[in-house]
């Protein structure tokens, strides 16, 4: 089996070095890069399984090279912060991102994380089987497709198409949609989309499932999913 390829872009040498070879204790195939600009020029050589990517890099931040990678791909995408509080880890999430891991972090910690990222974005199929054996309580169904009013969601094809036009989504926003979709008006909380999104067998951050609603929201309409104050969202029928 080929070993995972992980772009690492970091322009501190120390934690550079260090976290590389960790990575690569775990039998990760690391290219790390110290600037945005060679990890652009890296990312387009070469593309990665998935992308750790500093907030904070000279030439170019890692906020605007997650956007860059994010309009040539979907490559998963973990930002690192040096602070859980800070604006940067919204930037990032709002670029593209999938998920962040906050420094000084554990190798434990980061390679579990990128784990759960890649387990769920190779397991997408196996998501939208899911969705689908929900399908009785899914909103209308038609050939196979859920309809809610003009989003149709092809839980086989992993398609959706708003107005007949076709939307691009990421998988993690795919994964998010498929949840919603399973159980139109049923209100899920951050923590249950946690777990069954980002694969949280812990507790996250919920800033990540905010910011992807609102993406998602952004991209097949921003009434389709309703906020349920002190509670969680949900998807209306």
């Amino acid at each position: 089996m080929a070993e995972t390829h992980v772009l690492f872009v970091e322009d501190d040498d120390v934690i550079r070095e260090a976290t590389q070879l960790a990575l690569e204790r775990d039998g990760f195939a690391v290219t790390a890069m110290p600037d945005g600009l060679s990890g652009l020029e890296s990312f387009r050589q070469r593309r990665p399984d998935i992308a750790l990517l500093d907030v904070m890099l000279p030439g170019m931040d890692g906020v605007s090279l997650c956007r860059r990678i994010r309009d040539e791909s979907t490559v998963p995408v973990i930002m690192l912060s040096a602070r859980a509080d800070s604006i940067d880890v919204v930037l990032g999430l709002e670029a593209g991102a999938d998920d962040y891991v906050t420094k000084p972090f554990d190798g434990a910690v980061l390679v579990a994380r990128i784990r759960a990222v890649l387990r769920r974005f190779g397991h997408a199929g196996g998501a939208a089987g899911g969705a689908g054996g929900d399908a009785d309580r899914a909103g209308q169904e038609q050939g196979g497709v859920l309809v809610f009013g003009d989003l149709e969601v092809d839980t086989d094809g992993m398609e959706v198409r708003r107005g007949g036009a076709p939307v691009g989504l990421t998988p993690t926003e795919m994964r998010l949609l498929l949840e919603f979709s399973s159980a139109p008006g049923t209100v899920l909380s951050r923590d249950k989309l946690l777990e069954r999104v980002w694969d949280y067998g812990w507790g996250g951050d919920t800033r990540v499932v905010d910011v992807h609603v609102q993406r998602l929201r952004t991209k097949i309409g921003q009434d389709r999913i309703e906020t349920v104050r002190g509670f969680g969202y949900k998807l209306k029928g």
